[in-house]
């Protein structure tokens, strides 16, 4: 019945993924072709701005909603903790928003130009993608796979597409991408929003008493994410901010364009095996299944390193076809970054697959540990890097900080151990990589 359950959730996330990454790379292709590699890094140190907003302000409430649904059988119990968790949120993100208004308003004030309405669309950007998020997480804290992937993979259909098309319109410029990027999830969310509001249990009269305590147990679970998620944010994207105080935007995008193309290959077949096996490997732990939960865990590091040596081979001999085939003429200056960001990324999902031991014991703080390991790596090398070696030494530090992180987890996590498995609590769901 598992391995029935086990297909067909990898079917879907199969599915979802493929879509979402042919969308992607053929939105980058011919967005490359239409922008300058100046506004392409201008559009990416913005997007960097809205997965920071979503990452430390949202996720961690939606993870503890992904997490504790599966835990409320009733209609009524799940209805009080989806309140709970749009509540945090939404009040979470608002706080993101003045932040992020403070942070418009002082820059605009120093260097006056037209980029506050950058800041604006940032903005509304932020609040789209968290109701994005919020949706797909959930359904897939539920195991409605087919629902999670159909809404993913609508937002990153029409994404890139109104991007286009506004710029194709209106000329090159980042204020456009990022409104057909706000526009295209408004559009998605809204239908979804009303597809899945018919399926959904009716809210139940408010409880305050009971609404008081589900909010505590739901802070109670996403305090220790948010450094979690801080951390991971610096890992991923805040090398952009670094190229960009040391070189150009132009840099950026460059760098952006082709971390984006390569990312989304290792990240997207990393993402499948995710939900293929992640919910399995939590139940057989919940369910105190050790020697079942251990096999699925040494078969999906086995499948990731697969996934990594096979892609990265492929990547060594194939980046000047990638670059011709993905990448207008302009951004080929890149190609010789990807193998090392191929490297890097491999050793991430690796990374990934390593600490679930920790994620299935709740223990936070030896994750928060690891995380801490990798992002300190990555504060003293980047820097160093870029300013030495320019773009070719931001491509090779990522993979020394992700090895640095994949062995912190590995020697905290021990997966190769079968005693580490011992459940001594309930299991542990992390939501996806945020994609904006």
């Amino acid at each position: 019945m598992i391995n029935k359950y086990l297909i067909k959730d990898a079917s879907w996330a199969l599915f979802g993924q493929l879509i979402s990454a042919i969308s992607l790379l053929v939105g980058t292709r011919i967005l490359t072709e239409l922008i300058s590699p100046e506004i392409f890094g201008q559009v990416a140190l913005f997007n960097g701005f809205v997965a920071l907003g979503v990452t430390v302000f949202a996720y961690p409430f939606i993870c503890a909603g992904m997490r504790l649904s599966p835990e409320y059988s009733n209609n009524r119990e799940r209805s009080d903790l989806y309140r709970a968790v749009y509540g945090l949120t939404t009040r979470s993100t608002g706080l993101a928003l003045v932040i992020l208004a403070a942070i418009g308003g002082i820059y605009t004030y120093v260097k006056p130009n037209d980029e506050i309405w950058l800041f604006v669309m940032v903005g509304l950007l932020l609040v789209t993608t968290t109701r994005r998020e919020l949706g797909v997480q959930l359904l897939i804290g539920e195991r409605r796979q087919k629902n999670a992937s159909l809404w993913q993979t609508t937002d990153s259909l029409l994404r890139p597409s109104l991007a286009i098309l506004l710029v194709w319109l209106a000329g090159a410029k980042a204020l456009w991408v990022l409104l057909g990027y706000t526009l295209a999830s408004i559009l998605v969310n809204v239908f979804w929003s009303y597809f899945h509001g018919i399926e959904a249990p009716v809210i139940q009269p408010h409880r305050p008493i009971y609404a008081l305590s589900l909010q505590r147990n739901v802070w109670a679970y996403a305090l220790p994410l948010i450094p979690m998620e801080m951390l991971s944010w610096v890992n991923g994207i805040g090398d952009r901010y670094i190229i960009s105080y040391f070189m150009t935007t132009a840099e950026v995008g460059l760098y952006a364009a082709t971390y984006t193309l390569i990312n989304e290959a290792f990240n997207r077949s990393a993402m499948v095996l995710l939900r293929s096996f992640q919910p399995v490997y939590f139940n057989h732990y919940t369910l105190n299944e050790m020697k079942r939960g251990f096999n699925i865990l040494m078969l999906w590091i086995t499948s990731v390193i697969a996934m990594g040596i096979i892609g990265l081979l492929l990547l060594i001999a194939m980046k000047n076809q990638v670059a011709k085939l993905l990448l207008s003429k302009e951004y080929h200056a890149a190609v010789a970054l990807m193998p090392a960001i191929g490297l890097g990324c491999a050793l991430q999902a690796l990374g990934t697959v390593l600490a679930q031991p920790l994620l299935a014991a709740k223990r936070t703080r030896d994750l928060l540990a690891g995380r801490l390991c990798g992002t300190l790596a990555a504060v003293i090398t980047i820097p160093i890097m870029v300013k030495w070696y320019g773009l070719q030494g931001a491509a090779w530090a990522n993979p020394i900080y992700f090895c640095v992180e994949a062995l912190a987890m590995a020697i905290l996590a021990k997966p190769w151990c079968f005693a580490m498995v011992e459940n001594t609590d309930n299991s542990v769901l992390l939501p996806d990589e945020v994609t904006v």
